[in-house]
């Protein structure tokens, strides 16, 4: 059997049970994966039921409008109808399938407001905690959504300050102390490298300011991380600052570099562009 057609009966027939489940009229019909259809059916009510108790960020949903507007205008939901031949002898096929297409994208909406909840119930997660996942999740989904690429290298930027507290708290393992380092410093070269990068293709040095804010609060709080009795906590803690001050060179580098009007650097590596030096300089 074709799979797409055979995915399009099963969209259309889970249309209708969930117009049943809320006061529509009965199909007096049976499809041999109505069981399975069913259970989603429950689940779809009980989101909509037992709606989570949190206030939903006005970013998140700004993020999920777009993409259900994005899905509805690829998979045709609402849109007009088509002339000629075909359209006229299939009409209520159409119709079945824009409602169909229509459910699904509720129960999306549905789900997706859901896991918002759990989201924000996730924020003060620690490694090793059932919803540190989820947390890791959210932040990727924040970056799929972001914009630009200073949006998301100031996201990741704010992922490092994150796994900073993380490490803070994660005071009686060593290897977690370690990973959860090893993630912020990988959040933090991201963060540098795509910020580094526009600051250079734009010659602006205005996407430097966030890294140089950054730095000077990141440096800081690890050093209060050198207090750790641990000898092997305690230097790699010392190459996170190696980093924070190879990515604080940089900057001042790229900046210099842009003010004396050079071309976009042409070398990169994990920090972004490896400006050379302004002429007349030793």
């Amino acid at each position: 059997m074709d799979s797409d057609l055979f995915s399009r009966r099963r969209a259309e027939r889970f249309a209708q049970l969930l117009d049943e489940a809320n006061g529509g009229r009965r199909h007096h019909v049976r499809s041999r994966s109505d069981d399975e259809l069913t259970a989603l059916v429950a689940v779809s009510r009980r989101l909509t039921a037992d709606r989570p108790d949190v206030e939903v960020d006005g970013e998140f949903r700004t993020g999920l409008r777009a993409m259900l507007v994005a899905t509805a205008e690829r998979e045709g939901v609402a849109a007009p109808a088509k002339t000629g031949v075909r359209g006229a002898l299939l009409p209520a096929m159409t119709g079945r399938r824009a409602r169909a297409r229509g459910a699904i994208l509720v129960g999306v909406a549905a789900g997706a407001v859901a896991l918002s909840g759990i989201s924000a119930a996730s924020e003060n997660a620690l490694p090793g905690d059932a919803l540190y996942g989820m947390k890791r999740s959210t932040e990727r989904a924040q970056l799929a959504l972001a914009s630009s690429d200073i949006s998301r290298g100031q996201l990741f930027l704010g992922f490092a300050r994150t796994r900073l507290d993380e490490a803070a708290t994660v005071r009686d393992d060593r290897l977690g102390f370690s990973a959860v380092l090893d993630d912020m410093d990988a959040d933090t070269r991201q963060g540098v490298r795509l910020l580094t990068t526009v600051a250079a293709q734009r010659s602006d040095p205005a996407a430097l300011d966030a890294v140089d804010t950054f730095l000077g609060d990141q440096r800081r709080a690890v050093s209060g991380l050198l207090d750790r009795s641990d000898h092997a906590d305690r230097d790699r803690t010392r190459r996170s600052l190696a980093l924070l001050d190879a990515a604080g060179r940089r900057a001042d580098a790229l900046r210099e570099s842009i003010a004396c009007g050079l071309p976009a650097p042409a070398a990169s590596d994990a920090l972004g562009p490896a400006p050379t030096s302004c002429p007349g300089d030793r």
